[in-house]
């Protein structure tokens, strides 16, 4: 996904910058940058964070830009492009960073070279990034808030942006639907603009509210205006109150490990267990393993500990053997606790499956008496076309789709697959239950979550297929753009 914090201060701004930046380093393995306006020119730095945490790489440039004493900087944590970008344009100078996903860049950069004969230098992996396009799309307009709005209006998926423009004046812009957060602070010395709020309050900032869907706002050290209204329609990523979200963070008002407590208790109204100990996949089914073993009456326990120095996120890795390989060095395993138990195991997801089985392999190695698996989220049926959350190639990579595949062919009517009441939904229950090799699996049913999340506009495509916003994509005219269309845009 991605992460971003952006700041304007009256004083030095490295400090809060480079931490502020740290702490969105959970949101993505890939890159990292930093850049700062002083003494009238923007000074820069990318590092490859794949094999080495944000801080260890950036330490020296926080040290250089300290001496510079710059007022106003933006960083980013990145799944994809290296960012920031800088340019010069009719605007002036400026940097600029962005999170999201655009899912027509291909449509947008031939557009742009076919009407205005332009040019594009940011390539990678033989294609244009993102933030350029983001960039182009701003250029092309006549003010920067101009072409922000035209950055929402044209882009298919999601975008939310920060631009640092010269003389230390910060924009910051939500996505047009509200997918992914961004939270503005207020310090001493100045304001700040970040995608999880949880990094405001040691930071020194008191958090001041969230960006509306589409809204982008101008800030200085002094202040900060609205240069273009937020809209109605809200579709926050449910998912990150499941998953990636970071527990102190709270997004629309309602906090990550809150919404996971709740999370668990709802599994346990409605998927109960008998069981001696429920356990919690760490770090994010520890929340909801919580709310579980709370509702439950069931005593929670740890039978599994994370070793968190050196292993990064490991549903990140390209490749499976890696996944696999850092899965089991980062989870260690507790002989006593596990011997003779039933256990109930709750977990955040489940997207290709086969950590989950090896997990509950050592478990069975350990001879616990029975393993429950209990799922806070539904079934993941789509690849998501809004955030990204996964760096899977194929919709194959889905352990769902895998065994509906396995159940009727190339053209199984993925969407009667979605009712948890259904003969189909059922069959694909029991295939995951035996591929785990467990004695019983349960997901959250849809409603139960939105009731534990407490927002009903949220973006749920990942699990039902269907999103208000993309009927532009739909030949077939159709509210939404789930199956059976033959025109949506997930494959």
């Amino acid at each position: 996904m991605g992460g971003f914090f952006g700041v304007v201060s009256k004083e030095n701004c490295a400090s809060n910058l480079f931490y502020g930046t740290d702490y969105h380093s959970h949101l993505g393995t890939v890159r990292g940058g930093l850049a700062v306006w002083s003494s009238r020119e923007f000074h820069r730095s990318i590092h490859d964070i794949s094999n080495s945490p944000f801080r260890t790489r950036f330490e020296t440039d926080y040290e250089r830009f300290g001496k510079l004493n710059a007022h106003s900087g933006v960083g980013v944590i990145s799944d994809t492009d290296d960012q920031p970008l800088l340019f010069l344009s009719h605007h002036g100078a400026y940097a600029l960073v962005t999170v999201g996903l655009v899912k027509n860049i291909r449509e947008i950069v031939e557009d742009i070279l076919a009407r205005h004969k332009g040019q594009f230098s940011a390539m990678q992996s033989g294609a244009v990034t993102q933030t350029e396009v983001v960039g182009a799309l701003i250029n092309s307009q006549d003010t920067i808030e101009d072409g922000i709005r035209h950055v929402q209006e044209v882009i298919r998926g999601s975008c939310s942006i920060l631009l640092l423009k010269e003389d230390d004046v910060l924009y910051a812009a939500r996505d047009k639907f509200g997918r992914t957060p961004v939270a503005i602070g207020r310090g001493a010395d100045g304001l700040c603009a970040a995608t999880e709020s949880c990094c405001l309050p040691n930071l020194g900032f008191e958090p001041l509210r969230d960006l509306g869907p589409g809204e982008v706002v101008r800030v200085t050290a002094t202040g900060m205006e609205t240069v273009v209204k937020p809209g109605r329609a809200s579709r926050l990523c449910a998912f990150l109150y499941v998953y990636y979200g970071y527990p102190a963070s709270s997004y629309n008002g309602r906090n990550v490990e809150q919404v996971r407590y709740a999370c668990g208790e709802q599994l346990a109204e409605r998927y109960p267990a008998e069981a001696d100990i429920v356990a919690g996949i760490p770090d994010s089914g520890v929340g909801h393993a919580l709310g579980f073993a709370h509702a439950s009456g069931i005593c929670y326990a740890r039978p599994f500990v994370k070793y968190t120095p050196t292993w990064p996120r490991s549903f990140m890795p390209a490749s499976e053997a890696q996944r696999r390989m850092i899965a089991d060095m980062k989870l260690i395993p507790i002989p006593s606790i596990i011997e003779g138990q039933r256990i109930v195991f709750c977990d955040d997801s489940i997207v290709r499956g086969t950590q989950l089985r090896n997990q509950a392999g050592r478990m069975r190695d350990l001879k616990a008496k029975e393993v429950h698996i209990r799922i806070a989220c539904p079934p993941l049926l789509y690849p998501c076309n809004f955030i990204s959350f996964s760096r899977s190639r194929s919709v194959m990579d889905l352990i769902t789709r895998r065994v509906i595949h396995d159940l009727e062919g190339d053209k199984a009517p993925v969407h009667l697959y979605r009712d948890p009441d259904g003969e189909r939904y059922q069959a694909m229950l029991a295939r995951i239950r035996d591929f785990l090799r467990i004695d019983s699996l349960a997901f959250q049913r849809i409603e139960d979550l939105k009731k534990a999340i407490g927002l009903q506009n949220v973006c749920t495509y990942c699990w039902t297929g269907e999103d208000p916003s993309m009927a532009r994509s739909c030949a077939r005219g159709c509210s939404h753009c789930a199956e059976p269309c033959s025109s949506r845009i997930d494959d």
